[in-house]
């Protein structure tokens, strides 16, 4: 990240992956899919905020993608070094991860989706 990016953008994806977590690990807790409201509402809201801050544009200076989403969450709860090691072992990864896997993957399927929606709004919207 360059170190022009200003602190409050900084801030703010920091929150923005707090929040993102936040909502992943209570869900995880009360076994409650993400893709249903209150969660999944809550992680449009945020999704909504990544994009009016410009975390979505491809030449971002801050990048929450959803490529770069997960890959920031998978290394915050270890995820990447527990599918490495789960592959050196020849062995399957853990419950405990492989549930956080899943998560992360509808956060990211969810992310993609709402990306490819709200890029191609105006081609579906003109003239209306």
């Amino acid at each position: 990240m360059s170190k022009n990016v200003d602190q409050t953008a900084r801030s703010l994806q920091d929150e923005i992956l707090f929040q993102i977590d936040r909502l992943i690990t209570e869900a995880e807790e009360k076994t409650r899919p993400l893709e249903i409201d209150p969660a999944r509402g809550k992680l449009f809201e945020l999704f909504v905020t990544a994009h009016g801050a410009g975390f979505l544009n491809e030449d971002a200076e801050i990048d929450l993608t959803a490529d770069t989403l997960c890959k920031k969450l998978a290394a915050l709860w270890g995820l990447d070094q527990a599918a490495q090691a789960s592959v050196a072992r020849q062995e399957k990864i853990d419950e405990k991860n492989l549930s956080k896997m899943r998560l992360l993957w509808s956060v990211m399927r969810m992310w993609m989706e709402w990306t490819y929606a709200w890029d191609r709004w105006e081609e579906f919207h003109a003239g209306t």
